[in-house]
């Protein structure tokens, strides 16, 4: 018998997209852990409550590579080369090591200053008075511009690797993720044969130089991975963060009369509108119990991220947004050695464009009703298609 979808296990005509929390409530009042078929990729095991996330995230005998999939056939599986987030330990680890450096708190902090003039200089193009749209104009181009700085990614491509990459992770067709990989690949490889070629201070430059002692297939799927995680989860978390606000007046009034809780609200919001959805799937390397179920050697399993950091075992009142909640470690970055390793620079920007926004635009409501609103929704990632905003005096 196959497994339902979650879109089956919703109340008829609810959309899912936009609000997936009442499945996910229902999935959890009955146990931790389900049979999905999630569409396109096969049927999985869901994890839905916190602690049962955090134990399938740091159980060693679940693993990332595909090779340990039962439907594994060929290394097609993987998305473009090889990367941190489709293999495990030693060479994980190898291949963390290899950027972590890049992503201190230290070196974050040097790069506040540009993220502010970025920023700035978005904020400076939106209306004082009258609609914008937040996606495109502000909470896309801001995390885009960043890491594609980071990376030494040309200005004139930098448009054309987000539509492939937004491809690649929310899929309108399966033809046309085809044609994006492809495109993607093409355009990847031959910007870091350039960088090899003729380094630069980049990060591309200090990956693609031979001292790395990264493959050509791991180059390309380091450059793929950082490039699209570098930036499609911010755009979600900055305009998640300005959606939850607009609903919740009365927090956003609190925000204004207090700048100190913007790091809170980012927190927040990472619980509230978890931005990573999901994980990738991993996979049972041997026979296992998981919270209570029996997962066979080869089964996938998905951890809902969402779904955890609303479990009210954890998180009291958790569909209420609130600034002022005390930190109880929320899911939104994932856990264990798979944890994102890119949030601090999330984090910064994230706060930064709040900061920015809510100082120069404090009469800031929704263009339209917000039930109407198209919400980008994949396996693994969830935010606002657009965000139209009116601004006011």
């Amino acid at each position: 018998m196959t497994a339902p979808t979650l879109q089956q296990l919703a109340p008829a005509g609810h959309d899912l997209a936009s609000d997936p929390h009442p499945v996910h409530a229902a999935l959890r009042a009955k146990g931790p852990v389900h049979r999905v078929l999630v569409p396109g990729s096969g049927e999985c095991w869901l994890v839905v409550t916190r602690d049962a996330a955090r134990a399938a995230l740091t159980d060693p005998r679940l693993r990332n590579d595909i090779r340990y999939s039962s439907s594994w056939r060929t290394d097609g599986g993987h998305a473009l080369g090889r990367n941190m987030l489709q293999s495990d330990p030693p060479e994980h680890t190898r291949l963390r090591g290899l950027v972590a450096g890049h992503f201190t708190p230290g070196r974050i902090a040097a790069l506040r200053p540009g993220i502010e003039a970025v920023a700035a200089e978005l904020l400076a193009a939106l209306p004082r008075q009258g609609t914008a749209d937040l996606v495109s104009q502000y909470a896309l181009p801001l995390p885009v511009t960043v890491i594609c700085d980071l990376l030494g990614v040309p200005a004139a491509d930098r448009t054309v690797f987000h539509t492939w990459s937004n491809e690649l992770v929310m899929p309108t067709s399966t033809e046309a993720a085809a044609t994006a990989s492809t495109e993607l690949t093409a355009c990847l490889t031959d910007l870091t044969a350039r960088k090899a070629t003729l380094p630069d201070d980049t990060l591309l430059s200090d990956l693609a130089a031979a001292e790395s002692g990264l493959s050509t297939e791991e180059l390309l799927g380091m450059a793929f991975l950082l490039l699209v995680a570098g930036h499609e989860t911010t755009v979600d978390l900055i305009s998640g963060t300005v959606h939850a606000l607009l609903a919740h007046p009365a927090q956003l009034a609190l925000l204004h009369s207090d700048p100190s809780l913007i790091p809170a609200a980012v927190e927040e919001s990472l619980r509230y509108n978890a931005p990573v959805h999901s994980t990738a799937f991993r996979f049972a390397a041997e026979p296992l119990d998981l919270a209570g179920t029996r997962i066979a050697a080869g089964d996938a399993v998905q951890v809902s991220l969402a779904a955890a950091s609303r479990d009210p075992r954890h998180f009291p009142d958790p569909d209420h947004f609130d600034l002022t909640r005390p930190p109880q470690g929320h899911l939104g970055f994932g856990h264990g050695l798979h944890h994102c390793l890119g949030a601090p620079l999330a984090r910064a920007e994230a706060a930064i464009a709040l900061r920015l926004l809510i100082g120069e635009r404090r009469a800031m409501t929704f263009a339209t009703d917000p039930a109407q609103l198209r919400w980008r929704s994949g396996t693994l990632l969830r935010g606002p298609a657009e965000l139209p905003v009116h601004f006011g005096r």
